[in-house]
């Protein structure tokens, strides 16, 4: 019990006066798991297939290179060359033509096999405009204002929203002043296309792609979901072509963004010479909860409006104008754990109002997914000699008996900043952000994109980790060979992670959502 202790946070959570003395309740709960500190067996084992399966190469080269050099040190120029004359004297001109269409042949399957490269051209972000942007106090008295809330919820909200990390500058629709029902088709397909059309309008623009261009279309919306399909908005708004491979993902959270690109990265390789949009979005209106559930009124204060819009390409001529290749992306998924399932859940409250009804559990549950998804990731990134120190630690610690969960004898932590210059981790939460950057061992310049987009934008859902991309490239921090790990979460429970490697250094944009603000960041009130 003792050795979990840490494991514990509490919280003073009700006071009062009861007969005369002063009464209080304390709420224990669980932190998010040391999870570099408590890696499982099983993960490490998904990780060291991969040098498993490269073995044969590391033990054989450094013999064939041996053995190469000791023959050819052993021989003098002059002997050196007559044998190499001596070996190719007695072909035909017939054996050697044959002997290198068979080579070009070679070559040339192998590159034509090659999976193809996944480039990001570009990519916007939605920026409301200044009506429609609160202080914290604002979006309070918007609340009081809708007559729905009792100033018990009210004052349970400006306490999250203080302890939040958002900032006074966020965008909400002002339809949450409504003392009538926002969650209308009506009011949800006023806000979808505003932020949808505005993020597609600065892609197109940016990029000088005609939308009958595009070959494949995926755009992702949790909650709302009209008939006809948002996707099927877009492509009558920008009259797309008729062929086009449209997809659209719904119910599917926060990191529904990275599901969609690797939709979409599946599509172009499966479709030579295309372009591919991805857009994702969530919509705050339609998903305002007006009853005064406590655990329903939480996205309530951290969701705002946003959209982004990504450009895709398989085509090896954009190579010379894309921003970035796609390396990896990896995808874990824990629905199968049925606490796990529940932990963002929409249902009715007991007054039969729609909300999303968030676990107090969600923070350790989130953290055995991120701690899946890193440990299955880190060998395809991390450096060598990293997973080397990593093994070593591990097979010492197994071999001296402390146990592969023992915390008496912890393995070596690997440095995931040896092996990105930049990381976007979903900007859920301050609590979140803390406990990611405590557990990776980051810094606060490694978390300052994150925190940025917290402050100036709220959490936009499955588009924050795009506006903290943005904030990357308006600080001018990219640079030829940067490599990007976008991390996100949500719903289901999913964790998901793609890494991006710039192509190209990242001069600062024109366009962007952070362009008359980009100065005042970062903050010291992160």
């Amino acid at each position: 019990m003792a050795s979990e202790q840490h494991m514990l946070s509490t919280e003073i959570v009700n006071r009062g006066i009861e007969a005369g003395a002063m009464t209080f309740s304390v709420r224990v709960r669980r932190r998010l798991p040391d999870f570099l500190n408590s890696v499982n067996l099983k993960y490490v084992k998904l990780g060291y297939h991969y040098l498993i399966n490269h073995g044969i190469y590391l033990a054989t080269i450094p013999v064939i290179i041996l053995v190469f050099g000791a023959e050819v040190g052993s021989l003098s120029k002059e002997e050196m060359w007559k044998r190499i004359w001596d070996s190719t004297a007695g072909y035909d001109l017939a054996t050697v033509l044959v002997f290198l269409a068979v080579f070009v042949f070679t070559i040339s399957v192998y590159f034509m096999s090659r999976p193809r490269s996944i480039y990001l051209l570009d990519f916007a972000c939605y920026k409301p405009s200044d009506d429609l942007k609160v202080t914290k106090e604002e979006f309070i008295e918007l609340a009081r204002k809708s007559g729905k809330f009792t100033e018990s919820s009210l004052e349970f909200k400006k306490r999250i929203l203080q302890s939040s990390g958002i900032g006074d500058e966020t965008y909400v629709p002002k339809s949450i002043a409504s003392s009538e029902n926002t969650a209308t088709m009506k009011e949800g397909r006023t806000e979808a296309s505003a932020v949808i059309f505005g993020a597609l309008d600065e892609l197109f623009e940016k990029t000088h792609i005609r939308p009958k261009d595009v070959g494949v279309l995926v755009v992702n919306c949790s909650i709302f979901n009209p008939t006809p399909s948002l996707s099927a908005m877009v492509i009558n708004h920008y009259k797309m072509r008729g062929n086009i491979l449209s997809f659209n993902l719904g119910g599917m959270g926060c990191s529904a963004g990275i599901v969609a690109v690797d939709l979409a990265r599946d599509m172009l390789e499966a479709n030579p010479n295309s372009y591919a949009v991805v857009v994702s979005t969530e919509i705050v209106g339609y998903n305002w909860y007006p009853g005064n559930e406590r655990s329903m009124l939480i996205p309530n204060c951290y969701f705002r409006m946003g959209c982004s819009a990504v450009l895709l390409s398989n085509r090896r001529r954009d190579y010379g104008r894309a921003k970035y290749r796609l390396e990896h992306i990896v995808r874990t998924h824990k629905g199968a754990d049925d606490r796990s399932f529940r932990s963002v859940y929409q249902e009715e409250d007991s007054q039969t109002f729609k909300g999303i009804k968030v676990s107090k559990d969600l923070v350790e549950i989130g953290g055995e997914a991120i701690k899946t998804n890193i440990t299955t990731l880190g060998p395809l990134v991390l450096p060598f000699s990293e997973q080397l120190l990593f093994f070593s630690t591990l097979v010492w610690k197994l071999m001296s008996g402390s146990g592969a969960n023992s915390m008496s004898s912890n393995p070596y932590i690997p440095d995931y900043k040896l092996a990105f210059e930049h990381f976007c981790m979903h900007a859920a939460s301050k609590t979140v952000l803390d406990e990611l950057q405590r557990n990776l061992e980051l810094s606060d310049k490694n978390l300052e994109a994150s925190r940025a987009v917290l402050h100036r934008f709220g959490n936009t859902s499955s588009s924050s980790i795009w506006y903290e991309l943005a904030y990357l490239e308006a600080k001018g921090q990219i640079k030829r060979g940067d490599r990007v790990w976008q991390l996100s979460f949500g719903s289901g429970f999913k964790c998901n992670t793609p890494v991006w490697k710039a192509v190209r250094k990242i001069r600062k944009p024109e366009r962007n959502p952070w362009v008359d603000c980009i100065d005042g960041y970062p903050r010291g009130d992160f």
